[in-house]
């Protein structure tokens, strides 16, 4: 008999229940569907419903839910969402449980075929979205779409939401992942340092690069840096730079698995920027630390600027000093030739969170789903963790942190006029090249050129591979 390859599905199927998967971030992020399973997902039987039950969930069956302990911890679910929920549903029982490491945690549940409902997919360790919708593992979420709002039996839920939220949670002409949070990218800074020193937010790449070597030539703190362990944060402002200089095509072919994607010129242009930041710049140990330790030594005032996303002020608020007045600016114009106007900014529904499709009741993950959607619980989310929300109004009459602040003034700044990438969510093992290469462009180990080659040869091999489902923007 002839040697069969393995599909994508079954490889990983293989190797989760038999234990052989490791705790790395690749290698435990993709999932897979029990042995012997079509991957089809079965429709729950509704029961009778109401005003305060439209979706007609059992009163009698519990409700897991596993939060990622993050950036944004787990006190807006303890203390906001899932009360709320209780109110209308006293009689559900609520399974609460937290972790760090989503991927390593619910990887044998799903293998096996006992996930939890609700699932917040997050973090470093985050589950492949892509294998997920692949294998049948994400539950339809057009019902939550087409359900009366919490607040107003009139309106649906879809009306009080971001459409770009409905967009970026379709998989293959499926709504299954609800991106909560509107999630803005920039470089975070001090406003206190920054006054204290007078020293300008940059709009050119000749100010920004100036500012670096000001701060550089007073020696008090270094004037850049990124989490080293996570390069996602550095490729990231890479691509947003690129976009800039290119236009949102630029992303959408890289998306889009085109050939010759990464080598485009605008690509190729910002990777070198970034890469002689990194090579004048960067904060001493760069390459070694993780997002907190970076963090903390910007807390600290080792350092004065760094990239990150809006729930940084959140994640930091332990260790943050007083007055410290968190910040953000966009990325400054790279030429007066720039395909994007300053102030563009990264931007998207982001903070994905799903329902599992075989757990043992859906219905109920979906029903809190539409009690995270009111405008009270994303309105007191706000306040909670200095992150806007997909919730239209939800923070009208809040009071907001400075940096939240921030953020909300570069997205009124911004208007229409951002940009996102998706291959993150849509092919998992993509990410983790485009981070390990760009780990190695920081560190002077590759040019922007070989860089950009190994992650066309990944793409290709992603566009090749008939296994993977592919997905498509436009």
């Amino acid at each position: 008999m002839a040697n069969t390859p393995l599909t994508r599905r079954e490889l990983l199927r293989s190797a989760a229940l038999a234990g052989m998967l490791l705790p790395a971030a690749g290698a435990l992020s993709a999932c897979a569907t029990p042995a012997g399973d079509s991957g089809a997902s079965q429709a729950p039987t509704a029961g009778a419903t109401s005003a305060a039950n439209p979706l007609g969930i059992p009163q009698d069956k519990p409700l897991e839910i596993v939060i990622f302990d993050g950036g944004l911890g787990e006190k807006y679910a303890t203390d906001i969402h899932e009360p709320l929920f209780k109110s209308k549903h006293t009689g559900v029982e609520i399974k609460h449980s937290a972790t760090k490491e989503i991927a390593k945690t619910l990887q044998p549940r799903f293998a096996s075929g006992n996930p939890p409902e609700f699932v917040n997919n997050s973090g470093a360790n985050a589950m492949d979205l892509g294998a997920l919708a692949q294998d049948g593992q994400l539950y339809d979420l057009t019902a939550l779409l087409d359900a009366p709002s919490w607040d107003d039996p009139n309106v649906k839920v879809r009306d009080t939401i971001l459409p770009s939220a409905i967009e970026l949670g379709t998989y293959g002409g499926t709504f299954n992942v609800l991106p909560y949070c509107n999630t803005v990218w920039g470089i975070w800074y001090s406003k206190k340092l920054f006054d204290e020193e007078g020293w300008q937010v940059p709009k050119t790449w000749a100010e920004f690069t100036g500012l670096l070597d000001t701060i550089k030539k007073q020696g008090r703190m270094a004037p850049f840096t990124y989490a080293g362990k996570h390069p996602f944060y550095i490729y990231e402002t890479i691509l947003t730079l690129a976009a800039k200089i290119g236009g949102v095509e630029v992303l959408k072919n890289i998306d889009n698995l085109q050939p010759g994607a990464w080598n485009a010129e605008p690509v190729i242009t910002s990777a070198t920027a970034w890469q002689e930041i990194g090579a004048k710049y960067l904060m001493e140990g760069t390459t070694g630390l993780d997002h907190i330790q970076t963090q903390l030594a910007h807390n600290k005032g080792q350092v004065a600027m760094l990239p990150n996303g809006s729930w940084v002020e959140n994640e930091q608020k332990d260790t943050t000093p007083e007055g410290f007045t968190y910040a953000m600016f966009p990325l400054p114009d790279f030429t007066s030739s720039d395909a994007m106007p300053y102030g563009t900014v990264h931007s998207r529904p982001g903070e994905d969170y799903f329902v599992s499709a075989k757990s043992a009741n859906p219905l109920a993950g979906v029903e809190y789903m539409r009690a995270m959607l009111s405008k009270d619980a994303a309105g007191r989310f706000m306040e909670l963790v200095s992150t806007p929300t997909i919730v239209k109004g939800a923070g009208d009459g809040r009071r907001l942190t400075p940096g939240l602040e921030s953020v909300a003034a570069a997205l009124q700044q911004a208007g229409t006029n951002t940009t996102f990438f998706r291959f993150r969510q849509w092919y998992l093992p993509m990410h983790d090249e485009v981070a390990a290469a760009t780990g190695q462009l920081m560190s002077g180990r590759l040019t922007p050129k070989q860089w950009a080659d190994r992650i066309e040869k990944k793409a290709a091999e992603i566009k090749g591979d008939s296994s993977i489902v592919k997905f498509t923007r436009t």
